[in-house]
């Protein structure tokens, strides 16, 4: 309690210096926390939309690796040339007792339908498209698209008869509207009509401007693929469980079922390195606290070096002088925290009250994207509190090793 005593009189002497400091540290710790709030509300925002705009879990009609050949079965070394696999237009196979094991143990919604790859025409204008055929009471539990209709409904698939709905961008590059009749051609030659009941958008251009849904039966005709089914999606109420569940579909029914994460592999290893940039400017931000603190923590210990000589030739130890300004360090950076934590609030709350006016269709209005997150306060204030403690300890290294006599007598 006494070297307590005397950092905090040292401190205290300082004033204007010691304020100056604790400032640079409160600055730092709250746009830290503030900057790291809104790159991690970014993050999460774009995850977010990543889960809710694709399945958790797909699962489509294709392996994983090629179908092993007899021959490599036969000889232990054989070489294959030239082999065409023939064209199994029948997608998965027996795939609704696919789906009854999959409903059986699964912890989520899933969905099975057709999709296939045509072209959609209309008044001399066309558009490739990826055909989806659906069964709209099973799509609407793994699907956001519910909620993306500009005009119309998903509602009217459920109706009958040649209904279609698609993407609000690819309706414009038609010239087509709400209520026109298009006509669909599979890659297989079948063509069949279908009228538009419904726009939406996503904000994802490759949906908005690629995709269309009508019933499954309809997909089937229109391919020429009678009770054929490719693709099953699977919503999970855990997302983040989705490798695990697709490990075990691929290896009970031999399709390759693609995780999230798998099919964002790319972007997700991006985010990692976006994290390392922010927790290193972050760090950097402290750093340059901390030379405020080193600087008034030196000067304290040039103008005390008297008190200094005096205090070990009274008995203090060398470790009592290094804990001594190692103590005004952290007292600094402990102000300036809890300083910090609350400019890092307000700086949040701010920032969480942002809206942004936006142009395109489907959400007019969002707001800045923020993490509220304890880490962030806990991380901002152990850098500081690191730095501030280093700060003072390489001046205390100095102070500790000053000899009483030397001091006393005026040598430098």
């Amino acid at each position: 309690m006494l070297l307590f005593d005397i950092a905090i009189t040292h401190i205290a002497g300082r004033t204007r210096q010691t304020l100056v400091a604790v400032l640079g540290v409160a600055v730092g710790v709250g746009f830290s926390i503030g900057m790291a709030a809104l790159m991690q509300g970014s993050q999460d925002d774009f995850i977010r939309q990543l889960i809710d705009t694709m399945p958790h879990v797909q699962i489509k009609d294709e392996r994983r690796t090629p179908t092993r050949q007899p021959a490599e079965d036969a000889f232990a070394t054989a070489a294959i040339y030239g082999l065409r696999p023939t064209e199994d237009p029948r997608g998965i196979i027996n795939p609704y007792a696919a789906i009854a094991w999959l409903n059986a143990w699964t912890p989520g919604t899933l969905s099975a339908g057709l999709r296939i790859q045509g072209v959609i025409r209309y008044a001399g204008n066309e558009v490739g498209a990826a055909i989806i055929g659906i069964e709209p009471d099973m799509e609407r539990k793994v699907s956001s698209i519910v909620e993306d209709f500009t005009e119309g409904s998903f509602d009217s698939l459920t109706e009958g008869g040649n209904n279609i709905v698609m993407g609000r961008r690819m309706a414009e590059r038609l010239g087509a509207k709400l209520g026109d009749t298009v006509r669909a051609v599979s890659s297989s030659g079948g063509t069949r009509d279908f009228r538009i009941m419904g726009l939406f958008h996503t904000g994802s251009s490759a949906r908005d401007e690629g995709e269309g849904y009508v019933l499954l039966k309809n997909a089937q005709i229109l391919s020429q693929r009678p009770n054929a089914v490719n693709d099953i999606r699977i919503r999970l109420a855990d997302p983040h469980a989705a490798p695990a569940v697709a490990r075990q579909a691929e290896a009970r029914l031999g399709y390759r079922a693609v995780a999230w994460q798998e099919a964002n592999e790319g972007l997700l290893e991006a985010l990692v390195v976006r994290n390392a940039i922010m927790y290193t400017v972050v760090a950097a931000i402290m750093l340059v606290a901390g030379f405020g603190i080193f600087n008034i923590v030196s000067t304290i210990t040039h103008e005390k070096a008297r008190d200094i000589a005096i205090m070990k030739s009274l008995g203090f130890t060398q470790g009592d002088m290094q804990w001594l300004f190692v103590m005004e360090g952290l007292a600094i950076g402990l102000a300036g925290s809890a300083l910090g934590w609350v400019l890092g609030f307000a700086l949040t709350y701010i920032l969480s009250g942002i809206e942004f006016n936006l142009s395109a269709g489907g959400r007019e209005m969002t707001q800045l994207p923020v993490a509220w997150s304890l880490l962030h306060y806990t991380l901002a204030a152990g850098f500081a509190l690191l730095s501030s403690a280093v700060a003072g300890y390489l001046p205390a290294r100095r102070a500790a090793r000053l000899h009483p006599v030397d001091v006393i007598r005026g040598a430098t």
